[in-house]
């Protein structure tokens, strides 16, 4: 294998490894701090209890999110140099603010909260969880304006005398459309993860406790596991609809910004009005789209994903083949050997990880239905399924959202920055030529191996240290720590880390 493909690899696995810790730290952060909002108004102490027993499981996943993620940035300036050359007076600046404005807010705050429980009000400690589900979030928003730049380039001029991308407005940069439909979706997709998350273990848990028919037992699980299990439906309900808004938002969008993108996802050869959705094609979709036969379609969706309209002139949608002709005639581009550019992605991987993104979602949806069905009127259940329904589909939305990721990011091949037609066209950039000239194969394929084996070794510490601690439960007894409930003589203990 070439370096190219190497370093193709070697991005792909490691954004999927690091992207498996990102959306819960994003939708479990704010759910845990309003558990703690909850306990501060109410003093009921199931709050204290429940922010205590996902707050654990919070910090593990942001721990191991964090030792995975530092890596991404190095692969810019390495493997990805030519990339960097290209676009990093542009594309470094996202990713400044990120560091600066976001990460070390989160990590600040974050130590407020893990030791400052018996050091600090409850309002300030209360306040610190906050900051940092906001800074969170934030982090998200800037990794999103950079990675949309690369999707839809605004903001910036080409200057042809050094070959480079130059800034011109952060502004346009941080109010991009694509950012705008992208980052609700990513959020929204968040949260769909951290609500069947806490959904998912708290069933497990009330069903367990039910079924054992201990009075104390019943009692704990209606009055702690029942309003985590109401709670995480809600968010998932409130989140799914957002996804479902905000997706259908991105696909109107990305038919103007990236048309090949979508008739890929689609496998649609020809432009068609009336394009039907097919939910299952069999046919060699990694020769192309010719022969791939759509057995099971509902009739205009696409057309509707797409342009809004279900039928007529207004439906119509390019074809991967129109879109080629298109993009030869407007860029013409070759590649390093010589040969024409081919613009569409590959149809395979395309068309099946967008199918997966929605299949693995509908395990969430299958959660929130059952479980506001079995605990509404105040009730708990016993029903085996149930349980065993959360558990399956707690890795679910985790599934979608690297399918999510990976369809977005094949989906613009083969440009590793893709034109933007109605506005700075020039700043674009074939992925081949962002691969650096300097890093030879096999340094690339040493480090891939190398990382791929420390990012095993950490999910497998991430899966058993979340397992630990999810069967264990939330606390029996939980006291409050703050200074206004202590006693006088309470006041020179030292600092403690919380858990």
């Amino acid at each position: 294998m070439d370096a190219l493909a190497l370093a193709r690899w070697q991005f792909a696995i490691t954004t999927v490894y690091h992207f498996i810790f990102v959306p819960l730290t994003i939708g479990l952060a704010p759910i845990v701090a309003g558990m703690q909002t909850a306990w501060v108004i109410t003093q009921k102490e199931r709050w204290l209890r429940l922010t205590k027993f996902f707050g654990k499981l919070l910090l593990i996943n942001f721990a191991l999110g964090v030792v995975t993620g530092i890596w991404q940035e190095f692969q810019f300036g390495m493997a990805w140099s030519e990339y960097s050359r290209f676009v990093g007076d542009v594309f470094g600046a996202p990713l400044a603010m990120e560091a600066l404005a976001a990460f070390f807010v989160e990590s600040v705050f974050l130590g407020v909260w893990i030791f400052g429980w018996d050091r600090v009000s409850k309002k300030i400690h209360l306040a610190s969880i906050w900051l940092f589900a906001l800074a969170t979030n934030l982090s998200a928003f800037f990794i999103l304006a950079a990675n949309s730049w690369m999707q839809h380039p605004v903001g910036a001029v080409y200057n042809p005398e050094t070959g480079r991308a130059e800034m011109e407005s952060i502004w346009a940069v941080l109010t991009n459309n694509t950012l705008l439909a992208a980052f609700p979706h990513a959020i929204s997709a968040a949260f769909l993860t951290a609500g069947t998350f806490v959904t998912g273990i708290a069933t497990w848990w009330m069903v367990r406790l039910v079924r054992s028919r201990k009075p104390e037992h019943v009692e704990t699980a209606r009055t702690v596991y029942r309003p985590a299990v109401r709670v995480g439906v809600w968010v998932m309900i409130v989140a799914g609809i957002g996804v479902i808004w905000s997706g259908d938002v991105q696909g109107k969008l990305m038919y103007e910004q990236q048309p090949g993108k979508m008739s890929s996802a689609e496998a649609l050869c020809e432009g068609t009005e009336s394009a039907e959705f097919s939910i299952l094609a069999i046919g060699p979709l990694h020769a192309g789209c010719e022969d791939v036969r759509h057995l099971i379609s509902l009739p205009g969706v696409t057309s509707y994903l797409g342009t809004g309209h279900f039928s007529g002139e207004e439906s119509y949608l390019p074809g991967v083949y129109d879109v080629q002709e298109e993009y030869t005639e407007r860029y013409g581009d070759v590649t390093a050997d010589g040969e024409a550019v081919t613009y569409t992605p590959p149809l395979a991987i395309t068309y099946w990880s967008f199918r997966l993104m929605i299949g693995f979602a509908a395990f969430s949806v299958a959660l929130a239905l059952a479980a506001l069905w079995f605990t509404r009127k105040g009730r708990v259940s016993d029903n085996i399924w149930l349980s065993r329904l959360g558990l399956v589909a707690i890795p679910a939305p985790f599934i979608a959202c690297s399918f999510g990721w990976i369809f977005t990011e094949v989906g613009r091949q083969p440009w590793v920055v893709a034109p933007n037609p109605t506005g700075i066209d020039q700043i674009r950039l074939l992925t081949e030529r962002g691969v650096s000239t300097a890093v030879p194969a096999g340094v690339i394929l040493t480090s891939m191996i190398v990382l791929t084996v420390i990012y095993a070794v950490l999910a497998v510490v991430w899966y058993r240290l979340m397992h630990r601690y999810a069967v264990e439960g939330a606390p029996q007894t939980v006291r409050d720590e703050s200074p206004e409930a202590q006693e006088p003589d309470d006041s020179d203990r030292p600092l403690s880390f919380a858990y």
